[in-house]
């Protein structure tokens, strides 16, 4: 045990005096938790609406009033004609149109909306938070509520979405380079002739870094929580715990990486840019499983950041118990026990 603790202090003293490696570490999330919590966002804000009516009588004036108070629109003209109104929406002057009925008083929903289409999910949001906005209040056929997230956040979305993309992406980079430089200065063939067996060897570098990921967790849950506001609905220790299972996957990976790199340049390409389309793409973290492709569902299956969101975004926002993400769980510790196998047994076959 003590060998083993010479071996961790040793790697953790390589870690910390890498300037630049703790740069990547600890400055790469926070730049994207605030890119995606501020910066990339898909909340509805200052929609250039134009209003086309025949005629305005009180309740036509009530609706087009509640446009103009809410933050999501902005009343930039009003049109005489449908036909003038999509004239300004093609000429990218307005972003929606509104075309209030002669009978809309009488019958309150003859209401048209016209659209930029070039981005069917905002313009559907647009179209829904319109509605909501114009509906009489007493209305139930456009009465919702909206769960978990009332203000329609995005922030809420891609947190859980970024805790899987930064934990997998930094756990496979730095542990397969770690090995993979050890190689290329030949000190790895010195540590294998000590006394301590290679698994211990591999364990003793992975740990640091199993560290290092908790606390750039511990990092991210706080700029969550008090810098974006998003809740922690559920146990934090559950989501302490499922974060750790995903990191010892992550740290698999990476050592499977490892065997199949002979350059750290080849590593750092293998654990970036091969995982990082994947984990974007197919993982839900910006669009959603279910309406991909039955081809592309199927490779998602095998991604393992797709169940780690799904279990982020269910006991952070949802704030279920953990029987409730028992499926995830059980998904990422097989696929966590596979790795670990085959990154072991791969690795020592290489060595011997």
């Amino acid at each position: 045990m003590k060998q083993f603790m010479s071996f961790v202090i040793k790697e953790a003293r390589h870690i910390v005096r890498d300037r630049r490696t703790m740069l990547i570490l600890f400055g790469m999330p926070v730049v994207l938790m605030l890119l995606f919590g501020f910066a990339i966002t898909t909340d509805v804000r200052n929609v250039r609406t134009v209003v086309v009516t025949s005629s305005i009588d009180h309740r036509t004036q009530q609706a087009v009033d509640r446009l103009a108070a809410s933050p999501y629109f902005i009343i930039t003209a009003s049109a005489p004609t449908p036909a003038d109104a999509e004239r300004l929406i093609r000429n990218q002057k307005a972003d929606l149109a509104i075309v209030f009925a002669p009978d809309f008083a009488s019958k309150g929903s003859s209401v048209q909306f016209m659209v930029d289409g070039s981005d069917p999910n905002m313009a559907q949001q647009w179209t829904t938070y319109a509605l909501q906005t114009i509906a009489n209040p007493d209305a139930a056929a456009v009465n919702m509520k909206m769960l978990y997230n009332p203000q329609m956040k995005s922030a809420y979305n891609f947190v859980p979405a970024i805790m899987g993309m930064l934990l997998m992406l930094i756990c496979a980079m730095m542990t397969s380079i770690s090995i993979v430089r050890e190689k290329e200065k030949g000190t790895m063939e010195v540590l294998l002739v000590s006394p301590v067996k290679p698994l211990m060897i591999i364990a003793a570098k992975a740990v640091p870094y199993l560290l290092l990921a908790v606390a750039i967790l511990a990092c991210i849950l706080l700029m969550a929580r008090y810098v974006l506001l998003v809740p922690l609905q559920g146990s934090l220790v559950w989501i302490v715990a499922i974060s750790v299972l995903y990191i010892v996957l992550a740290l698999s990976l990476g050592l499977i990486i490892s065997n199949v790199a002979r350059t750290q340049l080849v590593a750092l390409l293998l654990s970036a840019m091969v995982l990082l389309m994947p984990i974007v793409m197919l993982s839900g973290m910006l669009f959603p499983v279910e309406s991909m492709p039955r081809v592309l569902q199927w490779v998602s299956a095998v991604i393992p950041p797709r169940y780690y969101i799904q279990a982020m975004r269910k006991l952070m926002i949802m704030g279920v118990g953990v029987e409730q993400v028992a499926r995830e769980v059980t998904i990422l510790a097989g696929m966590t026990a596979a790795l670990l196998a085959v990154a072991l047994l791969k690795f020592n076959k290489r060595l011997e």
